[in-house]
């Protein structure tokens, strides 16, 4: 592996993992206040589940763009990559959305984009490198059920 590949690899893990921790300290400071104020959908999973999950998530995310960012320039990869950069902004914006402005019936609009957003990233990954694609399968399905809690908590409160 190439020195240039090392850093895209790291670079490729820390941007969404640092994403995600940055919007984890909005969400677990609201966890205990406004959030456990909330009815809860009767499939909320734990809280303690998220963190891991959406790690896991956000690994996956990082190597996924990695191993696009490593493809050979051309304008198909660096669309593929403003694809994920703007579904990251979509991720990173939900949870101040929802857990910040306590805006549950925006934020529902708002993963509406995200979701919308993957499936477009999963499709410019794939015709560039297939497994890119795959990888992003869990992603997709965890934001498919957080679809589905979102829109609970907006009906139940």
């Amino acid at each position: 592996m190439t020195k240039s590949n090392i850093i895209k690899l790291i670079l490729s893990l820390i941007l969404p993992l640092s994403i995600g921790a940055f919007a984890g300290m909005f969400t677990s400071e609201a966890i205990p206040g406004w959030y456990a104020t909330l009815n809860r959908p009767s499939f909320n999973p734990p809280n303690w589940l998220f963190g891991p999950v959406w790690t896991t998530l956000y690994i996956l995310m990082g190597i996924s763009f990695y191993l696009i960012w490593k493809q050979e320039k051309s304008k198909e990869r660096n669309f593929a990559m403003l694809t994920f950069l703007i579904q990251l902004a979509l991720n990173f914006a939900w949870s101040f959305i929802f857990f910040y402005f306590n805006k549950i019936g925006f934020a529902f609009a708002e993963i509406v984009l995200l979701w919308l957003s993957i499936v477009l990233m999963m499709i410019r990954f794939y015709k560039i490198k297939p497994i890119t694609a795959y990888i992003n399968i869990p992603y997709l399905l965890w934001v498919s059920f957080a679809s589905m809690l979102n829109l609970s908590y907006y009906l139940l409160n």
